[in-house]
């Protein structure tokens, strides 16, 4: 929401990240999936029950209401709602989805009231799923940055993708940065990364029958491919920090924080891998994903303390960071 950017940019970010989604008129809106059923109220509101559908997404089924179905007149009336059950819900139903024109111009007027540059950091949210409806995100996307002068390599703003095609396709159409989006489903006993689709490889790749996978573009060889055409990568962080349980006498991961749950914070530090250290030789900078404060979000080795988190990842090299909490972030970025 308009409102969630706004404290994050007072908070000290240096971007605000809306992932894009495209109306049924056209319109490019900010909501983390087309299926807008976990973050608005949309079914709890009578009129609009017969939009409930299934549809395909990225190959699996899901059922809900979804983007698509809806012009953005419509989508006005709908408000938003936190999708993270431990998360203050008091704001719900107060708070409207915001159109990208809307987020460039809080962007430009922050920029403007801070003497800061606030740059937009837009992800294509599911590329296939958006051509498939007849509703392509690039085109709209490079028309609106076009509008706002976001034209150049040095422009406030960054373009993300978790598929390639659109990348690659993108990299003919602008100057402006482009991100690789690196996905995966879990991460095992041993703190390694699994791989389930649709978490396991570029979607588009799936559709291709391309056999690679995400960590393929993590080797030399991908690290390369990606650098025809895009500027960085973004990979989920356990690709570069993760941790793995501790087994007890019988082979079975224990609770160490005896909350009889097993997160990440029943785990501890391995050996950070050299994804950043080979990227940068590839001549590619590292923006991971998602740092929360969350108790069961932190290795155990943390403490609870999320600034711990921020430091390893600062200590090992990362370019930056996606964080939920942009004043920890900033606040571990100046050693308080």
């Amino acid at each position: 929401t308009l409102a969630s950017y706004q404290l994050a940019i007072e908070m000290g970010a240096d971007f605000i990240e809306p992932d894009l989604v495209v109306t049924k008129d056209g319109e490019l809106v900010a909501r983390h999936e087309p299926n807008i059923t976990a973050t608005t109220d949309v079914s709890t509101r009578p009129e609009f029950a017969d939009r409930k559908k299934t549809r395909k997404v990225d190959g699996v089924d899901e059922t809900g209401w979804f983007v698509t179905d809806f012009t953005l007149a419509e989508l006005k009336t709908i408000y938003a709602k936190q999708a993270n059950p431990v998360r203050d819900a008091s704001y719900n139903k107060q708070l409207q989805i915001p159109t990208f024109r809307e987020i460039l111009e809080l962007a430009k007027t922050e920029s403007a009231r801070t003497g800061r540059t606030i740059g937009v950091y837009p992800e294509t949210k599911h590329p296939t799923y958006h051509v498939d409806a007849g509703l392509p995100i690039e085109p709209r996307l490079l028309k609106i940055l076009a509008e706002y002068g976001y034209t150049k390599k040095d422009s406030p703003v960054i373009i993300q993708s978790f598929e390639v095609g659109n990348l690659k396709a993108l990299r003919k159409l602008t100057d402006v940065r482009l991100v690789q989006l690196i996905d995966g489903d879990g991460v095992d006993a041993k703190g390694n990364v699994t791989l389930a689709a649709p978490f396991d490889k570029p979607y588009d790749f799936a559709v291709a029958k391309d056999p690679r996978n995400f960590p393929d573009l993590m080797t030399p060889k991908g690290l390369a491919e990606v650098k025809t055409y895009a500027d960085g990568i973004g990979p989920w962080k356990r690709y570069i920090v993760s941790g793995a349980f501790v087994l007890d006498k019988n082979g079975k991961p224990r609770d160490l924080d005896g909350d009889g749950k097993m997160t990440d914070a029943d785990r501890v530090l391995i050996t950070p891998t050299e994804v950043i250290k080979n990227a940068h030789a590839a001549g590619l900078f590292v923006h991971a994903f998602t740092f929360r404060n969350e108790k069961d979000q932190l290795i155990s080795n943390y403490r609870g303390d999320p600034k711990a988190e921020y430091r390893q990842f600062y200590e090992l090299g990362v370019d930056g960071l996606f964080s939920d909490f942009s004043d920890t972030a900033v606040a571990a970025r100046a050693g308080k």
